[in-house]
């Protein structure tokens, strides 16, 4: 039996190069993004045994149809997120309704899903990716709002790799890729020298295949037996 996985925001960049390189491996994959015109077309590229569930992360409804068309899960990932403003403001003047757009979009929804995903991921042994990003651990101007989501999500995983042993917990860092939400990141500036999210695909099916301990991981750094 195909082990099977939920990856959510896989519509494009990192989600859509990281279902890719699960189906290929041989997972059966549940897959969402609010936009379902550009869910169906990454599934053709995603390719493979790959059901779409087009739907916001936040909506509860929406959450429970992603589990229900998984049945059992092996691996969840939380990939979905957004960015927040762009051009992204200081925290002297971040819009305060922006940035619980930011808190609920890729802190407690992911959290919610979790929740709703443990038991099936207790039963099978399985393994949670929590998606992060090096601005949850450095202080870079301009990035306040979604560095600290995201410093929220690895604290939640690391507490959360604390209290659920028997599942594999990550937070998983993959570096800056050459993704439509980067540029928005930095509107105007050529983002070209970024690798492409495909470049940390093997890195990532190494990890969810070899099942380290649960921790920080930086996709960029994972060492890959030849």
């Amino acid at each position: 039996m195909k082990p099977v996985a939920i990856i959510t925001g896989a519509s494009r960049g990192l989600g859509l190069a990281l279902a890719a390189g699960l189906s290929e491996a041989g997972w059966r994959l549940v897959v969402d993004a609010r936009g379902a015109a550009d869910l169906a077309s990454a599934a053709e590229r995603i390719g493979g045994d790959v059901v779409t569930v087009p739907g916001d992360i936040r909506d509860p409804a929406h959450r429970e149809a992603l589990l229900d068309a998984a049945g059992e899960v092996d691996l969840l990932v939380n990939n979905a997120g957004v960015l927040g403003p762009s051009p992204q403001p200081g925290l002297a003047a971040y819009p305060l309704d922006a940035l619980r757009e930011v808190y609920e979009v890729n802190v407690l929804a992911p959290l919610a899903l979790t929740q709703r995903a443990l038991p099936a991921l207790r039963a099978r042994g399985g393994a949670l990716v929590n998606v992060t990003s090096d601005a949850a651990v450095e202080p870079y101007e301009g990035w306040g709002g979604y560095g600290s989501a995201k410093a929220a999500v690895e604290q939640a995983s690391a507490v959360l790799a604390a209290e659920e042993r028997a599942v594999r917990v990550w937070w998983v860092d993959p570096g800056d890729l050459r993704t439509r939400m980067h540029q928005e990141a930095f509107p105007g500036e050529d983002i070209s020298d970024r690798p492409l999210p495909e470049t940390v695909v093997p890195a990532f099916v190494h990890l969810v295949t070899a099942r380290p301990p649960s921790g920080r991981v930086r996709l960029a750094e994972l060492r890959i037996p030849a």
